[in-house]
């Protein structure tokens, strides 16, 4: 993997080289990140870099979409903080994730250190929402994907929705199961559960975006 230094460097000098295998922990990959603010990356449970490419322009009218509706509900009822792709979470298995949109109720991000908000916060969201890619390469593909969604399940997520615009489905994975989600094809709408009601997502609009 290939991390641009943050400052420019002259002609003969290439970028910072790291090795597949190098492992850091938390604190040594927000070093990294620090380093290099234009790189969006996330790590997995044994310290390895995953590189997140930018994503493409449908995917990127998507999230945006998808944001605006999580934005209008929790603004409509109170009580969420909501976080776009940008965000990197602390999760309990030493990983840093960052869903494409998720909410996080408020008395548990007040309850964090100013030092924890300003880093990666210490929690797993309690929704959370991935968009998978048309293409099942790499890190945003429907394989590494269903990876992290089990992750966020494990770290204790309420509840996570796993896009998958390519084949008009939702994968709902829920806090209260375990093992393989729940699939639903051809649905026009997405609602919350009892911790969320009122939270409802036009599909349409989303696979159309």
């Amino acid at each position: 993997m290939t991390l641009a230094p943050s400052a420019p460097y002259p002609d003969a000098l290439a970028p910072l080289r790291l090795p597949d295998d190098l492992r850091l922990s938390p604190e040594q990959f927000g070093a990294v990140c620090s380093a290099n603010p234009e790189a969006v990356l996330e790590l997995t449970p044994e310290g390895h870099l995953i590189h997140m490419t930018p994503t493409g322009g449908e995917t990127g009218a998507r999230n945006s979409r998808l944001l605006m509706r999580l934005l209008a509900w929790a603004d409509s009822v109170g009580g969420w903080q909501v976080f776009d792709s940008s965000t990197g979470f602390l999760l309990p298995d030493g990983s840093v994730r960052s869903p494409d949109a998720s909410l996080v109720d408020l008395e548990r991000w007040r309850a964090l250190t100013p030092e924890q908000r300003r880093g990666f916060p210490p929690l797993c969201p309690d929704l959370l929402v991935e968009l998978a890619s048309p293409s099942d390469e790499g890190p945003r593909g429907l394989t590494a994907l269903r990876r992290k969604m089990a992750s966020y399940q494990a770290s204790g997520a309420e509840l996570g929705w796993l896009l998958i615009p390519e084949q008009q489905a939702v994968e709902i994975w829920s806090g209260k199961a375990s093992g393989e989600p729940l699939r639903r094809e051809g649905a026009s709408t997405l609602e919350g559960d009892e911790r969320f009601p009122g939270l409802r997502l036009e599909l349409a609009e989303i696979w159309e975006a």
